[in-house]
């Protein structure tokens, strides 16, 4: 395993000295912090000074493991003794002021010997986290349905658990100079294509950030384009599509501190696929793939197409349709451009509000606010009712992606196809598809391309992506993203039919 410290080691060795000197210097570094412990004690014509942390130590292993058989020693206090006699594992020593206050803010005990070159410090951090929960922002029917939490060695322990094999690769970093964060980079050592894992190590070995406060904020860290709308690397809270995709061969990363975790590279078809496609017949999990692709696709399109149609086009209305829009349309002031504008903003004023809001409150008041806004929307002829049922199906549309974050991307696309339907019509919304087209094309994701297997095309690719196949028919895992091993199993053995005696 490889390990980065970003933390660095300034400063000159500040012992030895007084017990005295050290508390005073301590306390004033802490602005007389009251959780800044400082005990002495005194033991055959030797001074000891033990400091920590309140509340981030935990204090009972701390008087067990540390206090206990350090009083009881028969030894002479010396720095070699402790570091011999104590029987915890996560000794280490420390010379300069700079090293001694980093250690004490995440959780080390401190052990001082009055004349020493040297101080020894313990890792006995107390944490709190929370019991594994269900999945807040990704819900399934079928399937586990446990989260992340926010311990890294509780995360850790879920993706051993669920992949049992010495072939996992848990890689450590600390990344962060001021409040160094544990990041663990996670792949399976004979799947996953070495060029993609060194380019993601390198990459977090080259950021240099005062800390890093979450996976997602990391993520964006790493990604090809900081700048670019649409996500890059495939977010999740879900440990078991977490661990399908390194078992695909794709690479994870966890972050302490974070109930999530994201995978690279991906494409835009990951953030349509679902572990919940794999627990069910392939005939239901190839509908409901390509269900969400018409959606996202309806998503999109359907309310700049109404724009247009209304503002320039209404010659391919059929008549019957025509003339219930018009009478719809009859008391509305506003050209079709505002109007839809308008009613969008308003959908996502909803949305915000209900995601924001107590989940039970939130519930009501999209529902509630959603029938009654609409309602007296229409009865003031500010909005016509065929747009209200057209901006509700594109928003519908839009809430079947499971990934959140692309979700959120396809909503704020939307808005600039509208604008643009509404100055110039069908001409508009080609010339904005066609930008997104080749905006797509030139997009990559840890220096693959972003529409695999689309383009490049593989079509041998596209049961992975598209459509689901049999399991027996899997036998191979995705040449998309070049995986050195290609084989999942043999599929003759696997097709191979038996009776229940042999």
């Amino acid at each position: 395993m490889r390990r980065r410290n970003s933390t660095n080691k300034k400063g000159n060795s500040i012992f030895p000295l007084k017990i005295e000197e050290l508390e005073k210097i301590l306390t004033n570094k802490f602005e007389n912090n009251p959780d800044l412990k400082f005990s002495t004690y005194e033991q055959q014509g030797v001074k000891l000074a033990v400091f920590f942390i309140d509340y981030q130590v935990d204090v009972g292993k701390l008087q067990k493991s540390l206090l206990e058989p350090l009083l009881n020693m028969e030894k002479k206090w010396s720095t070699d003794s402790i570091l011999n006699e104590i029987p915890l594992n996560s000794g280490s020593r420390g010379t300069t002021l700079d090293e001694v206050l980093k250690k004490l803010v995440i959780g080390e005990a401190f052990i001082y010997v009055e004349g020493e070159k040297e101080v020894v410090s313990y890792l006995l951090l107390h944490k709190e986290s929370r019991s594994l929960e269900k999945a807040e922002t990704e819900s399934l029917v079928l399937g586990p349905k446990v989260s992340f939490t926010e311990s890294l060695a509780t995360n850790l322990n879920i993706v051993r658990w669920r992949i049992k094999s010495t072939d996992l690769v848990l890689e450590e970093f600390k990344i962060g100079k001021t409040m160094p964060s544990d990041v663990r980079l996670v792949y399976m050592k004979s799947i996953a294509n070495d060029e993609d894992v060194n380019t993601l190590r390198q990459r977090l070995e080259e950021l240099d950030v005062d800390e890093v406060e979450d996976s997602v904020v990391l993520k964006q860290y790493l990604e090809d384009s900081q700048t670019n709308l649409f996500p890059q690397f495939d977010h999740t809270e879900l440990p078991d599509r977490f661990t399908y995709a390194v078992k695909k061969g794709k690479i994870g990363i966890l972050v302490e501190n974070s109930p999530s975790g994201f995978i690279a590279p991906a494409t835009i078809f990951s953030f349509l696929e679902s572990t919940e496609d794999l627990y069910m017949r392939w005939q239901a999990g190839t509908f409901l793939r390509l269900l969400r692709f018409i959606a996202i696709a309806f998503s999109i399109t359907v309310t700049p197409l109404y724009v247009a149609a209304v503002s320039y086009q209404y010659s391919i209305i059929p008549t019957e349709i025509l003339i219930t829009i018009g009478q719809s349309r009859a008391g509305v002031p506003f050209p079709p451009l505002i109007e839809a504008l308008f009613l969008e903003f308003l959908l996502e004023l909803l949305r915000e509000a209900g995601a924001r809001l107590p989940t039970k409150v939130g519930q009501t008041m999209g529902i509630v606010g959603g029938i009654v806004i609409g309602t007296a929307a229409v009865e003031a002829g500010l909005t016509s009712n065929i747009l209200i049922i057209v901006v509700a199906m594109s928003a519908l549309s839009s809430f079947t992606v499971p990934s959140y974050l692309l979700g959120t991307t396809v909503r704020l696309v939307r808005f600039p196809l509208i604008v643009l339907a509404g100055i110039l019509g069908f001409l508009g919304i080609v010339f904005g598809l066609c930008f997104l087209i080749i905006h797509l094309l030139r997009l990559k994701s840890l220096g693959r391309p972003y529409l695999l297997p689309v383009y490049p095309l593989i079509i041998k690719d596209f049961n992975k992506v598209f459509y689901r196949t049999p399991f027996n028919y899997t036998n191979k895992r995705a040449r998309s993203y070049r995986p050195k091993d290609l084989i999942r199993f043999n599929k003759k053995d696997a097709t191979k039919k038996r009776d229940i005696d042999e």
